[in-house]
């Protein structure tokens, strides 16, 4: 299956349609129990949905998972939970043996009603326009997703190859969340451990050395200040975000950056700080040309 991410570049899912899903949100959650009654309804008409629904308490769980997906349309929050989560639905229709038709004309059945709530708002011809664009587009990345699963599931019951392909994929992914998880622990220990230097360098400000303790704890702020975007980094590329390289590159430079601001102060030898300056000109320049490479691939 394809990455969230790979499908957002594909539907063109911009930030500017998450926004505008957000704002819809008040609008389309006044229809959440017409929608999800309308869904029940249908699922009840069929063969399938007579034969496991069988007890209410299944039809009332049935019917507030309904309203969940669809409320989560609208919640703005499209990382790698909720990837996994319309994943899950398709696998669960394959478990209960449930045809793919029956979900594609659930998705038509909300399509239908929710076009039809969108155009009869009091807004401008473009503003409807463009409400109903981005609706059509969640419902089909929503659709896209929830069937690629479907097939995926269906090939892995009858192929052993493809099962074990998958229990691969299944481990690998696994261990990549342990990695990321392992990764995020050491970034906030590293981050405590700056703000610990930071403490310590602060302190020579009330020991009389001012001079040394302001330049020192500059140094230490900027070492803060990179690990704190590289924890937003690491956040971002969870959640499904660009994996900027920019960031790695900065560290580098503020590392040379503090060293050069300590050697000044301990008047270190003409050569050693032209080697220091040399290393900021030619790191600058580096950080420069990725953060120019990342900005043409936005």
């Amino acid at each position: 299956m394809r990455s969230l991410r790979e499908i957002k570049d594909n539907y063109n899912f911009t930030s500017d349609d998450e926004q505008r899903l957000m704002r819809l949100k008040p609008i389309m959650e006044v229809h959440v129990q017409e929608i999800a009654g309308a869904l029940s309804s249908y699922i009840m008409s069929t063969k399938i949905g007579a034969r496991l629904l069988t007890e209410d308490i299944r039809k009332a769980h049935l019917f507030e998972a309904q309203k969940s997906w669809y409320l989560a349309m609208f919640e703005g929050k499209y990382d790698n939970k909720y990837f996994e989560r319309l994943i899950k639905i398709g696998i669960v229709h394959v478990k209960r043996e449930i045809d793919a038709h029956y979900l594609n004309r659930a998705v038509n059945i909300i399509r239908t009603l929710g076009v039809d709530i969108l155009y009869n708002q009091k807004d401008s011809e473009e503003e409807i326009i463009a409400n109903l664009l981005v609706f059509e587009k969640i419902l089909d990345i929503n659709l896209d997703i929830m069937t690629s699963s479907y097939i995926e599931e269906e090939i892995r019951n009858y192929s052993s190859i493809y099962r074990i392909k998958s229990t691969l994929i299944d481990f690998s992914e696994k261990f990549l969340q342990s990695a990321n998880l392992i990764l995020i622990l050491a970034l906030i220990g590293l981050t405590l451990g700056a703000i610990g230097l930071f403490i310590t360098d602060a302190q020579k400000l009330f020991t009389g050395d001012l001079e040394h303790g302001i330049i020192t704890s500059l140094g230490s702020l900027l070492i803060i200040w990179v690990m704190i975007e590289l924890m937003n980094t690491e956040i971002s590329h969870l959640k499904g975000g660009k994996f900027r390289i920019s960031v790695f590159v900065s560290v580098a430079l503020v590392a040379v950056i503090r060293e050069t601001m300590i050697a000044t102060l301990k008047h270190e030898q003409s050569e050693m700080m032209m080697y220091l300056i040399a290393s900021i000109l030619v790191i600058g320049f580096v950080y420069w040309l990725v953060i120019k490479g990342e900005e043409q691939q936005r």
